[in-house]
């Protein structure tokens, strides 16, 4: 049997009249005498408890009173104004505090139906006065009026002894009864035996984590504890719930542990208060089963529900935890408990916090070796230690955010499933990597020390991809070079660069071959995020960047999706000046925090920006090749940009305008790929193209304002278009050679079954 102590704030209206508060709950009474007036309220408890079959929450330990005087002055309001009264009036104000079993103070204001908590004794006179204060600043002369007439009260103490162990007593009539929210929302766990998947291939084990687990079951086995466990992502804090909960259970047979999302709660809402009712029947049917609902998202409770995280759900659940009518538990990283530590500390106290650090080096090396054992064992496939250590580089090297030993865990398990699929009994260094480039897109070459890089064959490679801009070629070149020696920042993005110069003289081009030469070799997409920040020059539009809490931004999403990528911030200069300012940390040190106060990674990509500034002076493109006068684009950069944004580019890249002869080579290159399209590839059609087509193309491509823009718009009119209606009008020519010529001033398509020129057939075979 426990004891509960209610503190009792009565007031002698009259010489047989008392009037009688419960403090913290809105109860009240009237009786002739002190004893009637706690019979009364010791009988409405009762009432209460076998209505609700729990009792209204007590917190304070030992209930003090206090009278504190306020000095106000009225203000009347109406539809005309404010109307505040001459002189100030003195109250005096009835205060019931004391310490909590958490360790912090609790303070009731009964007359004004408030209350709040605190963690020094010497903050409750400053705090009640600001409280009183902002009370009566909204106040009308009524209700100040009414707190006048109160006599001077007195504290006493209401004393009910619970046993918090009946509901058990019941037997399957508790049992018994559905759990249909339960069921609809959550997943019993452990799940049952006909209900659990096949042996894993990481086993649900906290290996080095032992004293950890024995921490959180020493805390579920009391009946009225939560539970967080706190730690950076990867340190095993789900393993350690996971195997505190299973240990808890086999003791705990007449209880139950539920396992959802956050936001399950809220999902199928339709009407308001919807998901309140929700709430509600969770709670009942959690307190019928004595169970504990596992949260996995436990700091996302305080973005659902509501425009704001005092009206979320973890807000509403809130007085349940106090009053220890539920039971939550969950994890969370610690800058999301921070984030929710500061907008929510009532619903956060209600918590006992297990802080779950990194493991030691050596300690991770046993957990791998461990693994490396059970897969042996179950699955007979053999890890090999150079095998194990090849993933332990490379995920050092790529992904230091990230913590073991949950990295490695995950990486290796991806590994043997592959293994699986092939059917293989040994994993080499060879399968990591190959694992670890199907992951990232990055070669070989990246990955492997023993690999050299041919110097020769990259520039080959740039230079195929990128016409007319040298120097540009060559300083790629020297950063494929520093990321293959391992000088790369690994605290800072690959690279963070921008292109500047006029429009269409080959910056996408160029991003698209960087990303191709870096991540082209595993992804199944591409490996080009591009985003264009034109279509963000208002405020408002950050949340399609960011998030706004009812979905992920752009740029979350896509590098969350795509961790591995060059991200492509198209003419950068027309998004709104706030972005330069996210953009800051994210160029500096490339961390990015979400709406939801996650980091997103962007150390593993390249960020190119690419700019006009600085092009409006001179033509895009001439036939009379000139050096390149950087000094305008540097000067019109540096005035557009804070000098902190220019200082976080390493590099900037300036394209110059193209010659007549790049302008050929551009044109070549373009009809070159246009076999590669399904129209033709599929009917195996053979594409030849004359010189003076070329020429044409050439001439009628040349715009001083677009660069080399329109020459592709000239290749879909001019060439693409005549081919087209060739191939309507011969649809049985597999195998064809097709040559496109230009003559008498028309383009001419001509095959082996005829000619079609304009619209008109011509029966010659060539």
């Amino acid at each position: 049997m426990e004891k509960l102590r209610y503190p009792l704030l009565y007031f002698q209206l009259q010489e047989d009249l008392l009037l009688g508060m419960l403090v913290g709950t809105p109860f009240q009474a009237l009786e002739s005498n002190l004893t009637a007036l706690k019979a009364t309220i010791t009988d409405y408890l009762q009432r209460e408890y076998k209505k609700h079959n729990d009792y209204p929450f007590a917190d304070i330990l030992e209930p003090k009173l206090l009278m504190t005087g306020v000095n106000i002055r009225p203000t009347y309001r109406d539809q005309s104004g404010l109307y505040p009264s001459g002189e100030k009036l003195h109250l005096s104000i009835p205060v019931v505090y004391g310490p909590t079993a958490e360790g912090h103070f609790l303070c009731h204001l009964p007359l004004l139906e408030g209350l709040f908590y605190y963690y020094e004794a010497g903050q409750l006179a400053p705090l009640v006065q600001h409280f009183c204060t902002s009370y009566f600043d909204q106040a009308q002369p009524e209700q100040v009026f009414s707190m006048m007439s109160y006599p001077k009260p007195a504290l006493d103490i209401i004393t009910l002894k619970v046993n918090y162990n009946r509901s058990v007593s019941w037997g399957n009539f508790i049992h018994n009864r559905p759990i249909n929210v339960l069921n609809r929302l959550a997943e019993p766990y452990p799940a049952p035996k006909q209900r659990r998947k096949a042996l894993s291939i990481a086993p649900e084990a906290a290996w080095q984590l032992e004293d950890k687990v024995e921490e959180v079951f020493d805390k579920l086995t009391n009946a009225r504890s939560n539970v967080v466990i706190i730690g950076a992502p990867g340190v095993g804090k789900s393993a350690v719930l996971r195997q505190a909960v299973k240990k808890w259970r086999q003791q705990n047979k007449t209880t139950g542990c539920w396992r959802m999302t956050a936001e399950r709660i809220t999902a199928g809402s339709k009407y308001l208060g919807e998901w309140e009712e929700t709430c509600e029947s969770l709670v009942e049917e959690l307190q019928a089963h004595n169970g504990i609902l596992w949260i996995d998202d436990l700091p996302r409770l305080q973005h659902i529900g509501g425009e704001s995280p005092e009206v979320s759900v973890a807000a509403f659940l809130t007085p349940f935890l106090q009053q220890q009518r539920l039971r939550l538990i969950g994890e969370a990283t610690p800058q999301e408990w921070d984030r929710l530590r500061r907008k929510l500390p009532a619903f956060a106290l209600c918590f006992h916090a297990v802080h779950v650090p990194e493991l030691p080096i050596p300690e991770v090396r046993k957990v791998l070796q461990q693994l490396a054992d059970y897969v042996h064992a179950s699955r007979k496939i053999q890890l090999e230690p150079r095998a194990i250590d090849t993933a332990f580089q490379l995920l050092n090297r790529f992904f230091p955010h990230e913590r073991f030993p949950g990295k490695a865990v995950t990486f290796l398990g991806q590994c043997v499933s592959d293994a699986i699929a092939a059917k293989r009994s040994h994993i080499k260094p060879r399968d990591v990597i190959a694992q670890f480039v199907n992951q990232s897109g990055m070669p070989e070459l990246f990955l492997r020390d023993d690999l050299h890089l041919d110097q020769e064959a990259l520039r080959a490679f740039f230079h195929s991809r990128i016409i007319g801009q040298p120097a540009v070629t060559e300083q790629l070149c020297n950063l494929v070079k520093i990321f293959k020696a391992g000088l790369n920042n690994p605290h800072k993005p690959i690279a963070t660069l921008l292109f500047a110069g006029p429009t269409g003289v080959g910056k996408t081009a160029s991003a698209k071959a960087l990303a191709d030469y870096f991540f082209g070799a595993g992804q199944r997409r591409s490996p080009l995020i591009r985003i264009d920040m034109s279509e963000f020059q208002s405020p408002y539009q950050i949340q399609r960047l960011l998030g706004d809490g009812t979905r992920a931004g752009q740029l979350v999403k896509e590098i969350r999706e795509r961790p591995f990528a060059v991200l492509l911030l198209d003419e950068v200069e027309k998004a709104h000046p706030l972005i330069f300012d996210i953009l800051l940390n994210l160029l500096d040190e490339g961390m990015l925090t979400d709406f939801y106060g996650r980091s997103v990674n962007f150390r593993n990509t390249i960020i190119i920006m690419t700019s006009n500034l600085g092009a409006s002076e001179r033509p895009t493109i001439s036939f009379q090749k000139d050096p390149l006068d950087t000094s305008k684009y540097l000067s019109a950069i540096e005035d557009f940009f804070r000098p902190e944004f220019v200082n976080r580019i390493d590099h900037i890249l300036y394209f110059q305008p193209l010659a007549e002869a790049e302008i050929g080579l551009i044109a070549r290159k373009e009809l070159e790929e246009l076999p590669l399209r399904e129209g033709f590839s599929k009917r195996g059609l053979t594409l030849q193209f004359s010189e003076p087509l070329v020429a044409h193309l050439v001439q009628i491509g040349f715009d001083e304002r677009y660069g080399a823009r329109p020459l592709q718009r000239a290749i879909e009119q001019i060439v693409v278009n005549p081919l087209a209606r060739w191939l309507l009008e011969y649809p049985d020519t597999a195998g064809t050679t097709l040559l496109v010529d230009y003559e008498d001033g028309q383009v001419r398509v001509r095959g082996r079954e005829g000619e079609r020129e304009g619209g008109r057939e011509k029966h010659e075979v060539v």
